[in-house]
This record gives C-alpha cells, sequence and structure tokens, in this order.
C-alpha cells in the first residue's frame, strides 16, 4: 500500500511566520509568555512593539525569546535594508496584537498609521488576531465596541478578553486572555476549515462506576486523545461536542463538552446528540461492568479477609450508536492489553463501525496516561493502515484527515 503524505509537525504553525504586535498596556507582560509558547509550537515570531510598550516591557526580553530583532521605531533599518513595516507585513502568515489597547483599536478601526504597528497592520494582508484588553469601562465604552465592531467586518479575528480582578483595580470584562488559549487560536487561524458546517460528537476519558460513597471501579484513560480530536476538529470549523469522564484536563476552546460520570451518563448524553451528529468518534474508555448493587454507605473492614463483588456489563454505547446512525460516520476505538489485531477486527464487524483505531494498552507502550500513540486504523472496506508513535495532536490530525474522506 502505497503510504501516505503525513502533516509534517502536530503543531500548526511549526515553521509559520508570525508577527507578535505588543501595544502598551500593563498586559503586556504576558505577551513574553505567548511569544514563548508561540516558540514552543515551532513558530518563527517576529515582534513589533509600540513605543508604550516598550515602557511596561523591555524589547531586550522579546529579542532573547525570539531570536530576532524587535521593531519598535517604523524609520528603523530602512536606509540600508528592507523596510520592517512592509517587509514583515509582507511575510507574515499570522498577525496577533496582544495585547490591544484601546488606542491601537481605534487605530486599526480609523485606518490610522502613525507609528511602526499600526502602518504594518495596513499593509498586512494574512489572518489576523485582536486581543484586547484594558479597563472593563474602557472595554464597554460605545467607542471601543463600535471599533470591535468595525475590525470584525473588516474580517479581523477579535478574541473577548478574560473577566475577573484587573491591575486597575476594577473587575469585569478586560484581561488579556491566557497566553496559551491565545495560541491556541493563533493555530486555528492557519488551519485550513474543511470540516466547516459539520457536526462533530466526541467520548473522551473514563468513566467511573460506583461501590459505595468513596469508592468506584475506573480506568487509566487520562482523555488526552479524545481532548485532542476535540481540538483538532474545531480548528477545522467544525461544531464539536465532547462528552467527557472525568479527567484533569482543560476544555478545548469553542468546544461544547458535557461533563458525565457513569457509563450510563455517558451513553444517554452521546445517544441523545447522535441523531444531530454527522461524525461520531466513540474514545472513551467506558467501563465494561458495573456493580450490581452500590452501597449506601462507606464499606467498612469488619473482620472478613474477603470481599466479593457482583458485576454487571454496562451499556455498550458503540454498539447501540452503530445499530442506530443512518448516513454518519461512525469511529470506535479498539484499547487492548493482547491480541490486538484481533479482537480490533471483532469490534469493526459487531459494532457496525466505519473505521475502528486500535491501540496497545499495555506496558510502557500504553496509550493511557501518555502524550503520544501508536495506532492501526482497521476500515470497514477491509483497509488497514499502521501508524508510527505519534504526539496525540498530530495523530489527532491524521486520523481527521481519514475520517474525512469517508464522509
Amino acid at each position: 500500500m502505497p503510504k501516505k503524505k503525513e502533516r509534517e509537525n502536530p503543531s500548526a504553525i511549526a515553521g509559520r511566520r508570525i508577527v507578535l504586535g505588543v501595544s502598551g498596556g500593563i498586559a503586556a507582560y504576558k505577551s513574553a509568555e505567548l511569544l514563548r509558547a508561540l516558540v514552543k509550537k515551532g513558530a518563527l515570531v517576529q515582534v513589533m512593539m509600540t513605543a508604550n510598550a516598550c515602557r511596561f516591557v523591555g524589547p531586550t526580553t522579546f529579542e532573547a525569546l525570539s531570536g530576532g530583532p524587535v521593531c519598535c521605531d517604523l524609520f528603523a533599518d530602512g536606509r540600508n535594508g528592507p523596510i520592517p513595516h512592509i517587509e514583515w507585513a509582507r511575510q507574515a502568515e499570522a498577525v496577533v496584537v496582544a495585547p490591544a489597547t484601546a488606542n491601537i483599536i481605534a487605530k486599526l478601526a480609523a485606518g490610522i498609521a502613525d507609528d511602526a504597528l499600526s502602518t504594518l497592520m495596513l499593509a498586512v494582508t494574512a489572518p489576523t488576531l485582536i486581543c484586547p484588553s484594558m479597563n472593563t469601562h474602557m472595554y464597554e465604552s460605545r467607542a471601543v465596541q463600535r471599533n470591535l465592531a468595525v475590525l470584525r467586518e473588516d474580517g479581523y479575528e477579535v478574541l473577548a478578553p478574560g473577566v475577573g480582578d484587573l491591575a486597575c483595580g476594577t473587575a469585569g470584562a478586560g484581561r488579556m486572555p491566557e497566553p496559551d488559549v491565545i495560541a491556541d487560536r493563533v493555530c486555528r487561524l492557519l488551519v485550513p476549515k474543511d470540516m466547516s458546517g459539520k457536526k462533530v460528537l466526541i467520548t473522551a476519558g473514563p468513566t467511573r462506576e460506583p461501590i459505595d460513597p468513596v469508592r468506584f471501579i475506573s480506568n487509566h484513560s487520562s482523555g488526552r486523545m479524545g481532548y485532542a480530536l476535540a481540538r483538532a476538529a474545531e480548528h477545522r470549523g467544525a461544531d464539536v461536542t465532547l462528552v467527557s469522564g472525568p479527567v484533569s484536563l482543560t476544555p478545548p476552546v469553542n468546544v461544547e463538552r458535557l461533563s458525565v460520570t457513569t457509563a450510563e451518563e455517558m451513553a444517554e448524553a452521546a445517544l441523545a446528540r447522535l441523531p444531530y451528529s454527522h461524525i461520531i468518534i466513540m474514545v472513551a474508555a467506558v467501563g465494561d461492568y458495573q456493580s450490581d448493587t452500590v452501597a449506601a454507605h462507606k464499606i467498612k473492614k469488619g473482620g472478613k479477609p474477603e470481599l466479593a463483588l457482583r458485576l454487571r456489563e454496562t451499556r455498550d454505547i458503540l454498539k447501540e450508536a452503530g445499530r442506530k446512525k443512518k448516513k454518519q460516520v461512525l469511529v470506535g476505538f479498539a484499547a487492548e492489553t493482547q491480541s490486538l489485531m484481533k479482537n480490533a477486527r471483532a469490534k469493526l464487524t459487531a459494532k457496525n463501525a466505519d473505521l475502528i483505531v486500535a491501540n496497545p494498552v499495555a506496558g510502557k507502550d500504553s496509550a493511557f496516561g501518555s502524550d503520544t500513540n501508536e495506532v492501526c486504523l482497521l476500515f470497514k472496506d477491509g483497509r488497514e493502515e499502521r501508524l508510527p508513535r505519534l504526539d496525540k495532536e498530530h495523530l489527532a490530525h491524521i486520523l481527521l484527515d481519514r475520517i474525512m474522506a469517508l464522509s
């Protein structure tokens, strides 16, 4: 079977040229962390600062983190080489202004170009993300809201600020979003929206079946694969619903997360949304058994060296989905400790799935709790495709590529 050309890096911004614009707000210190996050994802970042921004954080900090010069002056380095605000605008594949003060927002809305950053912004044709950050009353003012509306109409992406206590002493909207959230939105700017209009349902994480008020039966699933798929699908324009068991992960931005605990709760939530979904991806490690009875109080030691639990099977969510699906694409995961391919092939047929993702969950190669996964894809038409060990963020996009080819 010929090898398909895969994505070279799990990050949408790896190797991409991004301009980070920093204007003069107290949140400029967060811009250094944003720069670090972008560089960590492999981006080639150039930093342009306003004069007021330099009063909050020195350019040397950004030069050290980016590994390149910082432009603060409209007339800098223009005599003997390329003019930065023109050359950077031409090369940029994405631009993010964070923090974006009321002043720079007003300039962009009015088309004013009186410094390096505002001039660059008029010359940029790449996707641009604006991250407002200011006093709550300033942000809520008619002038700022009017200017933000103009920017949206002009094609800028505007990321709503966070809500909380501000440095000026007020509380409310106006906090610059956390750097990891902004970096995530920059990634989204550069991902093709081939899943626009698709409704995607994903289950993720473990389930817990109670034994008594303080104990339960569960497994080691971290939920990372399901969350990576939800994030990747949202980046590609899908409307994503994530039915999640108990995990310690932060919900992906702009994804509806429904938190559940037991297999029955997961079944009710997922199957209720199945008719309205185009793509269903069952990643969750649903417990196969639950206690036949649940003690009303904590089970105490009572001198008996043994305790027998009577178990019964939980609902088979994937099988029910396979029986109820119409024209949707149904994907299941087969997490096995032995006879991986044999069990995965049997699951593909028994559950009426279009694709089964087989992955080992035993020993050092276990996908549970890991940032990486090594899988084999089994298709309904008999095709099989082995993938190398990949970061789960990277693997998520490859899986979505294969799923889109089926839809």
